[in-house]
């Protein structure tokens, strides 16, 4: 089983820097500059914009809406990406998001509570 970390760093995290750079040059950045930015290579943020790169996640409307918050933080200050990121991956763990992208590429049981509670503190491991 994978734990959430790795479907984090596998799954939500480029999916988030997906929906940023696609965010970043709907307001005119270049692949260069979003690159910067977001921290990654200009290709990878060339398969971003052309969908051949985390294209099977969507996130809800709330998440989305908090991404192009983040974007416009992103534009006015260019060193914020790292609070941004982790300020997206909170509100995904805390709205029960990373639960459901978790079950969708493992077998969870539907008891699991790890992902919701990892920043908590007060995981429970119970034998199922």
């Amino acid at each position: 089983m994978k734990t959430p970390q790795e479907i984090i760093v596998w799954y939500v995290l480029p999916a988030l820097r997906r929906e940023l750079a696609l965010s970043l040059k709907r307001k005119g950045m270049k692949q260069k500059e979003i690159a910067l930015v977001i921290g990654v290579t200009e290709p990878a943020v060339s398969q971003y914009l052309k969908s051949k790169r985390a294209n099977d996640i969507e996130f809800n409307r709330e998440i989305i809406d908090e991404i192009k918050n983040a974007a416009n933080q992103m534009t006015s200050d260019m060193t914020c990406h790292r609070y941004e990121l982790q300020h997206l991956l909170n509100l995904i763990t805390r709205t029960g998001e990373l639960c459901e992208i978790h079950r969708r590429y493992d077998d969870v049981p539907a008891c699991c509570n790890v992902c919701i509670n990892q920043n908590k503190g007060d995981l429970e491991c119970k034998s199922i």
